[in-house]
């Protein structure tokens, strides 16, 4: 008798098998091993070249004009000196320059040659550069004189003094006067009351401030003003009012107007008039 063993599925379960694969699958390949190492950074070697590499081109540049110097620096050949000149004669210039020629196109000392050339009295401005490749352009500007300035030197338009070797030929220009250092505030004065006075046919030959700080004034039909030291326009406002209502024809007889009063004037007069040698005149407001 055989006996048959049979191994039966339990009920209600059914065989082992795989579970199906979910959703859609695909082989990757794995990259070389060169693609997952890091790669090497070249910030720090380029950070490092750069400043070597230029030092030295420098070294080169500064080593090869050291070769070729000689053969490019050359004599001065010529001086060419430029601006409109009416007080200083081209003569004194190139004899105030000569020393400097004397040395090469490279070697001349541009900066010593222009503070040399602005030693000159009438000279204002300088301005000097080397032209390629023998030359050396010089330009000047001249002082402009617009007035003297006490007894021995005059005033630029810009309110500096200078002090030039001869004055006599300057005593037609108006006289400033006033404490060192105060040149460009009485030049900016006269220039401002000019301007007021100019329109009535009067000039300024005279402006002088006092250590005190008062302002005296001559006409060129000198009659002085007395100006005291505060609001010197108002009171050359004031007086032009007053000349041109009740002064205007007794003009030629005026000798001094004392404008330090706050609403009226002073006039001193060169003959006696029948009321009285000085006459107040006051300011209504």
């Amino acid at each position: 008798m055989v006996a048959m063993l049979r191994h039966t599925q339990p009920i209600g379960r059914s065989p082992l098998r795989k579970p199906a694969p979910r959703g859609a699958s695909r082989l990757v390949a794995r990259e070389p091993l060169s693609a997952r190492l890091p790669k090497p950074s070249l910030n720090g070697l380029k950070r490092i070249m750069w400043p070597v590499l230029l030092a030295g081109l420098a070294v080169g540049g500064y080593e090869l004009s050291q070769v070729l110097l000689p053969y490019a620096d050359r004599p001065i050949a010529k001086v060419s000196v430029q601006g409109e000149l009416g007080y200083v004669s081209q003569q004194a210039i190139q004899r105030r320059i000569a020393p400097f020629v004397e040395a090469s196109f490279f070697t001349v000392d541009l900066k010593a040659m222009r503070h040399d050339l602005e030693q000159m009295p009438w000279i204002a401005h300088a301005e000097v550069r080397r032209v390629w490749p023998d030359q050396v352009m010089v330009r000047l500007d001249e002082q402009l004189p617009i007035a003297r300035w006490g007894e021995e030197a005059l005033l630029n338009n810009k309110g500096e003094a200078f002090a030039p070797n001869e004055l006599a030929n300057y005593e037609h220009l108006p006289q400033l006067q006033g404490p060192k250092r105060a040149q460009q505030r009485v030049m900016q004065q006269y220039q401002m009351l000019s301007q007021m006075l100019r329109p009535m046919g009067f000039s300024i030959t005279r402006l002088e401030l006092r250590e005190r700080g008062s302002w005296f004034l001559t006409t060129g039909q000198g009659v002085e003003l007395l100006l005291g030291r505060d609001h010197v326009v108002e009171k050359v406002r004031r007086f032009i009012t007053i000349y041109d209502t009740a002064l205007k024809q007794q003009s030629e007889n005026i000798a001094r107007i004392d404008l330090r009063y706050p609403n009226g004037l002073a006039v001193a007069w060169r003959e006696p008039i029948p009321a009285a040698t000085e006459t107040a005149v006051a300011v209504k407001n």
